[in-house]
């Protein structure tokens, strides 16, 4: 295959457990390297052995997933996470305990030959509304949400695998997704400065090797481009005002807050030229599609819409931190022992927020509020066991003892909404629990959670079950 100088800056994403063979074929010729997503992940035996596949066809390969040590999890999609998750460990705000979990999850990273990790997730969640950050965020205090960003990056980078801090210059004041939507967040740089940045300057001083851009318009910044097509943004701000100087790595580019009314290939074009450094593709993407995209790329270059010295520059980036990586890992191979992390359920039960007089019954039924999953999150086991899960449109089970829902951010669902107040008007005794983000008010919210993976689940199936703290 001839190499075209646009393979260095690709990260598409691709289906099943095996390298394909186009893939293979790319990678020989330069390509950047792979995203994974859950899809790709079967055994962690199967894993190991497709990204040493990757690795054989390209040494300098940089090999990436969404590993945030929460509730969106590509190791753990099928089990959910063993990990506390962003939102959680804000609450409990104790830096070292953060350090811990960044430190685990590299770890199990690097046991499967992962070396870049889209994490973590350093917006400030200050829209309750926000239906796509949520508990991946630390928290919606700024100094809070850079101190344990300062901690999770310095750890997880120091276990030998890259991170890419995100969403940049920050997606928790919007109330829309970015994977439907172009969301607009209307500040002026000072407020910028005083709230959003501030994580991303921690996480920089703390050694972030990448920076992931955002697909949302900041109409006082550009009026014109989202953040990963403003050259302002990623030049002006990223790179001069902050003085990053590692790898800038799109959100994924099928996302129609970047690719809707333009394509992906024109998308590649304006985030290169931006600034971008990596593109992050999608899950699934063919030979076909890269091929659209490397061409678009070129046909830029020769009409003198991007330049070339631009387009070399991002490769070379994205290949000198692939090899620092290799440099860095290969003096300390790590060999998991194939029992996964844990940690401690007290923890997390400690942290959960109980309005006062708020307590689960002996006998109880338990009903699980299903809501369409967040996508950054995507299909993954949640919540503890109960009785019955209950949709849209569906009636609740009979009911012995105490109700006890559950629900993901019950506040966002009209559905949810009334169906919570219409059974506190006809069952006598209501307890509400919220494994999302919840409304300050909590009105919708007896118990906040902080997350649902597994972890905080078994931490709220022990505290169902009257485990001390």
């Amino acid at each position: 295959m001839t190499r075209s100088a646009a393979s260095a800056v690709l990260l598409p994403g691709f289906v099943g457990t095996t390298l394909p063979g186009w893939l293979e074929a790319r990678l020989r010729a330069g390509l950047a390297g792979v995203c994974l997503f859950g899809d790709n992940v079967a055994s962690r035996d199967e894993l190991r052995a497709l990204t040493a596949a990757i690795t054989t066809a390209n040494p300098d390969a940089l090999i990436a997933i969404d590993e945030e040590g929460g509730d969106v999890s590509r190791l753990y999609q099928r089990t959910g996470s063993p990990f506390p998750g962003n939102a959680l460990l804000g609450h409990i705000d104790d830096a070292a305990y953060t350090s811990s979990v960044a430190t685990a999850v590299a770890r199990e990273l690097r046991d499967v030959g992962v070396n870049l990790n889209f994490a973590p997730d350093v917006d400030i969640n200050s829209n309750p509304d926000n239906p796509v950050i949520g508990v991946r965020s630390f928290g919606d205090d700024a100094s809070l949400v850079a101190r344990h960003s300062a901690a999770w990056v310095a750890a997880h980078e120091a276990a030998g695998v890259a991170v890419s801090a995100k969403h940049f210059p920050g997606h928790g004041d919007t109330a829309q997704d970015s994977h439907l939507a172009l969301p607009v967040v209307d500040l002026p740089l000072h407020a910028l400065r005083a709230r959003e940045l501030l994580p991303f300057e921690a996480a920089i001083a703390a050694g972030a090797s990448s920076i992931m851009s955002s697909h949302i318009m900041l109409p006082q910044l550009d009026a014109v481009n989202p953040a990963t097509f403003s050259s302002g943004i990623l030049g002006g701000l990223l790179r001069d005002e902050l003085g990053f100087t590692g790898v800038i790595v799109t959100d994924a580019l099928d996302m129609v807050g970047a690719s809707g009314e333009i394509g992906i290939p024109e998308a590649a074009v304006r985030a290169i030229a931006a600034g971008c450094d990596l593109l992050c593709i999608g899950t699934d993407n063919s030979d076909a599609q890269l091929d659209e995209i490397e061409r678009a790329i070129d046909a830029a270059v020769v009409e003198g819409r991007l330049d070339a010295g631009r387009l070399h520059d991002a490769g070379r980036r994205n290949v000198e931190l692939a090899r620092s990586l290799a440099s860095a890992t290969s003096a300390a191979p790590v060999v998991g022992d194939g029992v996964g992390p844990t940690f401690d359920r007290a923890r997390a039960m400690a942290a959960f927020d109980v309005r006062r007089g708020s307590s689960v019954a002996v006998e109880r039924t338990v009903v699980a509020l299903e809501t369409a999953p967040n996508i950054a999150v995507g299909e993954s086991p949640w919540g503890p066991p109960v009785d019955a899960r209950v949709r849209e449109g569906e009636a609740l089970p009979e009911v012995r003892g105490q109700l006890v829902l559950v629900g993901r951010g019950n506040h966002r669902s009209a559905w949810v909404r009334s169906l919570i107040d219409e059974a506190r008007r006809q069952v006598a005794d209501v307890l509400v629990v919220d494994m999302g983000w919840p409304h300050p008010d909590r009105r919708y919210a007896d118990v906040a959670t902080f997350g649902a993976s597994r972890h905080v689940s078994e931490a709220l199936a022990a505290w169902f079950e009257g485990e001390t703290r």
